[in-house]
């Protein structure tokens, strides 16, 4: 069963916030919910689970920009928020200042619950295809990783031709290159040694 995404909310007016506390989880979200900028910026610095959030403009302590600005400057890959700016103000400028400040969307208030809905549906298939796409570069960074491993000096016993890994660990060479590429020895006889090692074999 897949996880539910985890939405912090952060809304300073009692009303709202209990309008938010009460939709998101209808809608098939996980909500932490806060009263201010101060207290949303410590739950998203304590909590790497949290992928979306949805910032009320105007807080106490930092403002929905302020805390944006801070996720921003602090978030490394594959961590990336999906932020919602929640406010009333709804000028052009006010959009620009908000998109400019690093939100991803921006919602006016009052909201329609659907149109809203739809916002969140939204960053949830975008937190989703980054998760995917962070999964698929870890992927093949690994996966370069081994190739330069099977590409430079290799260690190996000129008797038994096992193989010393980075963790001075000797292994089969069947092994070590399974483990790497992924590829399946089957074994036969060379002609050279089906002559050395048993000789009276006939074609």
């Amino acid at each position: 069963m897949k996880k539910a995404a985890k939405v912090l909310a952060a809304e300073d007016n009692i009303v709202s916030r209990r309008i938010l506390e009460n939709l998101i989880p209808q809608w098939g979200f996980d909500i932490i919910s806060v009263a201010d900028g101060r207290q949303a910026w410590e739950k998203w610095s304590a909590d790497s689970a949290i992928q979306m959030a949805v910032l009320d403009w105007m807080m106490p302590e930092l403002d929905g920009l302020d805390v944006c600005r801070m996720i921003r400057r602090a978030e490394k890959p594959p961590r990336m928020t999906y932020i919602i700016i929640l406010t009333a103000r709804g000028r052009r400028e006010d959009v620009v200042q908000g998109l400019s400040a690093g939100a991803n969307d921006y919602i006016t208030k009052p909201f329609d619950n659907e149109e809203f809905r739809s916002r969140l549906e939204i960053g949830r298939r975008m937190t989703e295809l980054q998760s995917a796409l962070a999964d698929r570069v870890k992927e093949l960074e690994n996966a370069l990783a081994e190739i330069r491993t099977l590409q430079g000096l290799i260690p190996i016993c000129m008797h038994c031709h096992k193989i010393r890994d980075e963790k001075e660990v000797w292994t089969r060479m069947e092994e070590y290159v399974s483990q790497r590429s992924g590829a399946k020895f089957s074994h036969g006889i060379c002609p050279d040694c089906l002559k050395k090692y048993y000789p009276e074999t006939k074609k």
